[in-house]
């Protein structure tokens, strides 16, 4: 079934890392397999980079950057749509790969690939409105504007869970600025890199563009660490936890270079009174469930007033044993596997400090006795001071915690470190313009009655305090992706100072 896509897609059983204006046959690094996580097979493998080769692989960037900066953006746009539509004709292969090597259902996998091709639709009408301003001067025949400028090669950094649309939202944007991209994704999703790779590489070469679009799969000694500490990439985009954030931010600090960080989300979803139930639940499961609970975006705490807590409980306890679990390409199914036996450790780990801190697991939670990395999803009742529930655990565990009033509920919902995005289920208005306010919820995504994941791409996402502040895809998230200049044009006969300071000299 996978070799016959492999084939489809151009991925050979033993592939290359490493692409700049030419994929490179030998890029020096060991070899990798690529394990499909639900059954524990590969899926076929990939030689990663040496440090010479991600050398190679950054000067080739850098050289296509020179170029590629004073293309006209609808030029630059004209490129990504042509991307964009090559994504669409392997929409359905693309999707499956991806499904096979993260344990994604079907549809999930499809919607990534979907993502990929908003970013390209979005940024082509992006390259027209890379706007600056108009200044007023206090100069008499002056005229002030601010421009923007393309940055330069830019590292992107990518996690397993979205193995392709976090680079899409990266790229796609950094490219139209006319910014070149060197992209380091995670070993545990190297096909789909490559894959992507290849439909990317070949529509830039086409359109003589070769260099701007670059991969290089590597270690952390070869590949991560020099990528972090390069002078030549002015911006480093990485995805992942909040542990990595504080390393890569501290490592590119040093070099005074820019981040955008999109890091862990211990998100809450909160339940008032007046919820809709109906709506409520269905919100919840898909949001703690979907991915097997591996979105940075994915429900870890529950919050529920105390009147409706045992009917919610229920309700979804109810629906947690309905849950169809199996092979993610599989029709009907909606929980596959996580990523790999890591991951199954620590959410068996979670859970028995849950239990050992006063915590119920009254649905799910048990590994499947079949080959893979099976769970049953796990809800918990949790009580006041449970330190587990203050953690992320990247696994599909919901502990549900109690309030009295909104006020309290709010507090629950910003006392962790993290502060991706949020999600709140009322018909009250007061409570929902409460929970948006400054005194509400503290992360930059704030839902009213959808849940915490699915976040569509033309707004801008990422997350405050731990989560790191950065901010990716639509709205104005282009400008971290050029560098701002502000210009003063003089077209008179004298030379007046601002703030009327005089300096008469001859």
């Amino acid at each position: 079934m996978f070799e016959d896509l492999l084939k489809r897609l151009g991925v050979g059983p033993v592939e290359s890392g490493a692409c700049h204006v030419r994929w490179i046959e030998d890029p020096g690094g060991e070899e990798i397999a690529s394990l499909n996580p639900a059954d524990g097979r590969p899926l076929g493998r990939v030689k990663l980079a040496s440090r010479a080769v991600y050398d190679e692989v950054v000067g080739q960037a850098a050289a296509a950057f020179a170029n590629w900066r004073m293309t006209p953006g609808p030029r630059r746009g004209e490129v990504v749509r042509k991307i964009g539509e090559e994504l669409r004709k392997h929409k359905a292969d693309l999707g499956l790969l991806i499904t096979a090597e993260t344990g994604k259902i079907r549809s999930e996998g499809e919607g990534e690939v979907q993502e990929m091709i908003d970013m390209a639709d979005f940024s082509v009408g992006l390259s027209r409105q890379l706007y600056g301003l108009t200044i007023a001067s206090e100069r008499p025949r002056h005229r002030m504007m601010e421009q923007w400028h393309p940055l330069g090669p830019i590292g992107v950094i990518t996690a397993f869970n979205f193995p392709a649309a976090v680079w899409a939202w990266n790229a796609m944007v950094a490219a139209v600025c006319g910014d070149a991209i060197i992209w380091k994704p995670s070993p545990l999703a190297p096909l789909t890199a490559v894959a992507v790779q290849k439909i990317v590489a070949r529509v830039a070469e086409q359109e003589g563009f070769p260099g701007v679009f670059n991969l290089c799969l590597g270690s952390i000694e070869d590949v991560g660490e020099p990528m972090l500490n390069d002078a030549r990439l002015p911006l480093i985009s990485a995805t992942g936890s909040c542990r990595l954030g504080y390393h890569v931010a501290e490592v590119v600090g040093r070099r005074l270079g820019r981040t955008i960080l999109e890091l862990g989300g211990n998100n809450a979803v909160i339940v008032a009174p007046s919820a809709d139930l109906d709506m409520a639940v269905r919100g919840i499961a898909f949001a703690a469930v979907g991915t097997a609970g591996q979105r940075c975006t994915s429900a870890r705490r529950l919050i529920v007033h105390e009147s409706l807590y045992e009917t919610v409980v229920g309700r979804l306890a109810k629906a947690y044993a309905t849950l169809p679990i199996g092979n993610p390409w599989d029709d009907g199914v909606l929980v596959g596997p996580l990523i790999h036996e890591p991951a199954v450790e620590a959410m068996q780990s979670a859970l028995r400090r849950a239990v050992e801190q006063g915590g119920e697991v009254v649905a799910g939670g048990r590994r499947l006795d079949r080959p893979g990395c099976f769970v049953e999803p796990a809800l918990v009742r949790a009580k006041p001071g449970m330190a587990v529930v203050a953690e992320e655990t990247f696994a599909p565990i919901l502990y549900a915690i109690p309030y009295r009033e909104i006020g309290e509920a709010i507090a629950i919902q910003n006392e962790v470190e993290q502060g991706l995005t949020s999600a709140i289920f009322t018909r009250d208005l007061m409570e929902a313009e409460r929970f948006l306010s400054p005194e509400g919820s503290d992360c930059g995504i704030a839902n009213v009655n959808i849940g915490t994941s699915g976040a569509e791409i033309g707004g801008a996402f990422g997350g405050e305090k731990a989560t790191g502040g950065g901010r990716e895809a639509g709205s104005d998230s282009w400008k971290a992706y050029m560098r701002r200049q502000t210009c003063t044009i003089n077209y008179g006969t004298d030379l007046p100072l601002a703030q009327g300071v005089r300096f008469d000299v001859g």
